[in-house]
């Protein structure tokens, strides 16, 4: 009879989670790997909040975001860089940038013998991606780290394979600081790499560098915290190497207006302390939602998000809005329709 009982019971509360969970309204998005970190946190914890909603976010890269949103085969879209006029017009409906969080490329490297913190000139790290420096001893780079014993090694290039934003903001920050990388390659969330292996995602390209001697890429901050690999400073706008910071990428944002549709380019930015690759990265949503239950909970959401989510960015390695950027998404989202 007691064996009866539990397995009844057992039953019965699989049952009730099973029905719960095929209750849940679920929201399906997709897009940049970028702050798949910090999404996940979101969507997890505003579960615990409202749990009859339920997020599935798929970490594809940027460029598959936008082409999702566009088509309307997923709720929302993620992107670190921002959609193009063509882009916006050939969408199916009128699509907002709504800015989350800020945050951080960085130059990763693993060269044998070598874990302090490099310090990259804008002419070498140019150089290195565009393909005319070559070798990881060479002037420009051993001139700006003179207690560095560099390889006399090739360098391998790492850059992702898919569409990303993540390398929309690298290879804006590239333009901006190269007439030779503007011209020949330009800015995108995927360009035509002058040289290099490609890796689908931060994890990929983090995964690669890793494992590939002499190598350099270029991940958000996150990953490269979390993975371990060594990451380097920048030359800025001003002249002076730059980390990555809380404090350095919130210069780089304050140095910029945002503008009413939120999309801005804040690399290369002329403060002294601001971190040159640093970006905004947005969620994309049709301004008229065609599902009104999902269309509300995402308003729900986006409000919890700009309340409560902020104070989780630090903690990832993400650099919450500020406060005049936060007050005018709040704005946007109340016009939302649903």
């Amino acid at each position: 009879m007691k064996t009866l009982l539990r397995t009844t019971l057992a039953l019965g509360l699989a049952f009730n989670a099973a029905t719960s969970w095929a209750e849940a309204l679920l929201i399906n998005g997709a897009g940049a790997t970028f702050p798949y970190p910090i999404y996940s946190k979101w969507f997890d914890e505003y579960h615990k909040v409202k749990p009859d909603i339920q997020f599935n976010y798929q970490s594809i890269g940027s460029g598959g975001g936008i082409r999702q949103i566009s088509s309307r085969t997923v709720d929302f879209g993620a992107s670190d860089g921002p959609m193009t006029e063509d882009q916006l017009a050939a969408a199916n409906g009128a699509i907002i940038h709504l800015p989350t969080v800020l945050g951080a490329v960085v130059p990763v490297y693993n060269i044998d013998g070598v874990t302090d913190s490099l310090n990259f000139t804008q002419k070498a790290i140019a150089g290195i991606f565009l393909g005319t420096i070559t070798m990881w001893n060479d002037p420009e780079i051993q001139q700006a780290n003179p207690n560095a014993k560099l390889p006399g090694s090739p360098i391998v290039v790492v850059h992702r394979s898919d569409g990303s934003g993540t390398s929309y903001c690298w290879t804006d920050f590239l333009s901006k600081i190269s007439s030779a990388w503007a011209s020949r390659v330009g800015r995108g969330t995927a360009v035509n790499w002058p040289v290099g292996l490609g890796g689908k995602g931060n994890e990929g390209v983090a995964g690669l560098v890793k494992q590939t001697p002499a190598s350099i890429g270029y991940v958000e901050l996150i990953y490269a915290q979390q993975n371990k690999i060594s990451y380097g400073l920048l030359q800025n706008k001003a002249g002076k190497f730059v980390a990555a910071s809380a404090a350095s990428v919130a210069s780089a944002a304050a140095s910029a207006k945002m503008p009413f549709d939120f999309r801005v380019s804040i690399t290369n930015a002329p403060s002294e302390d601001a971190y040159p690759a640093s970006t905004y990265t947005w969620l994309l949503l049709y301004k008229s939602q065609s599902n009104k239950q999902k269309g509300a909970a995402m308003v729900d959401f986006l409000k919890w998000m700009l309340k409560d989510g902020q104070g989780m960015a630090d903690s990832l390695g993400y650099v919450p809005l500020p406060d005049n950027v936060k007050a005018m998404v709040e704005k946007a989202v109340t016009k939302i329709s649903v």
